[in-house]
């Protein structure tokens, strides 16, 4: 973390004309809308219930405090990080297909959080008072701009049809092919990066907004990494096989039955906008020229993360969308722009489907015990 002498000048202002439309980008959008809206059609078909487009499978549903930083220097005590107070959070662990596979799957997976009590003039004109951060445990989003993102809804429209076992199949040819080509040092296309993720306990993986998003005066990407050394000695651990289909669900269970989980919440602030782009998402932004500085703990007490009530009301009645947001942290880039007409669609489709209002909550004690 930085000194909090570090100035303010050398971090990019926000402003308004940072964001580039992409070519035909209207067009991209009805695209990505479409294959969407098919994905969900077959799921639904199947499962004769409707489910998220993506990230459908929960793993835990946990109530806990998002506990900004006192006394933050000025570049980081901006937004919903500007004073040193604490927030009621839910937080839901996920797995990021838009259809329930098996947890042996190795596949990304996703902490998605819901700040709940946030004041303050909002991204879209939606009379909430919720920030949602929607975090995937890569950095980058290899599809990472709405032209290659529009081909990746393409291919996900055709995962319905494809059995858990062909996934895992193509998912070990991928970390093959990714493994040679690493060690060739050439770069991994898209595709491979996407199917190469390997199969480690959930909750020790660092989880991160992979686009960018206004960060009051600056841009920055957001991310959570485990804080607490009982969080950390998960990093890494491999999911075992004889654990089953829903060993995610089952390892989440076990941990908090009698533990805390903590993570830091960190902000990686733009300091150039062609080293470390707004518009393309595929692009790593480089810790060498602005490092990951923590702005606030997530603390997540001991609890039942997963009863049927809980879920139920995570799963068909919450939406997480990064368009749920202050002004201040408003999404950018062409996948999030995307994102703002493709999360209601698919959050209007499944509440259709399932005969449920959707709802927002302003208290978390609205969240099922």
């Amino acid at each position: 973390m930085t000194s909090a002498h570090t100035t303010t000048r050398r971090y990019v202002r926000y402003s308004d004309d940072l964001e580039r439309p992409f070519p035909d980008e209207d067009e991209l959008v009805r695209q990505i809308v479409e294959a969407m809206e098919s994905a969900n059609r077959q799921v639904a078909a199947k499962h004769r219930h409707g489910l998220r487009d993506a990230h459908a499978k929960s793993h835990g549903v946990v109530a806990g405090e998002l506990r900004i930083q006192p006394d933050l220097p000025e570049h980081l005590a901006q937004g919903l990080f500007a004073t040193g107070r604490t927030y009621p959070v839910i937080v839901r662990f996920s797995t990021a297909p838009g259809d329930l596979r098996s947890d042996q799957v190795p596949v990304q997976r996703g902490m998605a959080i819901k700040v709940i009590g946030v004041d303050g003039p909002r991204a879209v004109d939606d009379g909430l008072a919720t920030q949602d951060f929607l975090l995937v445990n890569h950095p980058t989003l290899p599809f990472g701009t709405i032209g290659e993102y529009a081909k990746l809804q393409k291919l996900l429209e055709q995962q319905p049809r494809q059995s858990d076992q062909q996934l895992q199949v193509t998912g070990l040819a991928a970390r093959t092919a990714a493994r040679v080509l690493g060690q060739l040092g050439r770069p991994l296309p898209p595709a491979i990066e996407t199917l190469a993720a390997a199969n480690n306990h959930i909750l020790g993986e660092t989880f991160h907004s992979m686009a960018a998003i206004r960060y009051g005066e600056h841009v920055a990407k957001i991310s959570a990494a485990p804080r607490t050394a009982n969080v950390r000695a998960l990093t890494g651990k491999p999911v075992r096989r004889k654990d089953g289909e829903s060993a995610l669900r089952d390892l989440v269970a076990d941990f908090f039955t009698g533990q805390d989980a903590q993570y830091d919440v960190r902000a990686q602030l733009c300091v150039d906008v062609d080293r470390m782009p707004i518009e393309d998402a595929s692009v790593p932004w480089p810790e060498s020229l602005s490092p990951h500085q923590v702005v606030a703990v997530l603390h997540l007490p001991a609890q039942d993360p997963y009863s049927d009530a809980r879920r139920r009301y995570a799963d068909d009645v919450l939406s997480f969308n990064p368009w749920h947001a202050l002004a201040a942290h408003r999404p950018l880039g062409s996948i999030m722009r995307s994102r703002r007409t493709a999360y209601p669609r698919s959050s209007d489709f499944r509440h259709h489907v399932n005969g449920i209002d959707h709802h927002e909550p302003s208290h978390i004690e609205e969240l099922p015990a």
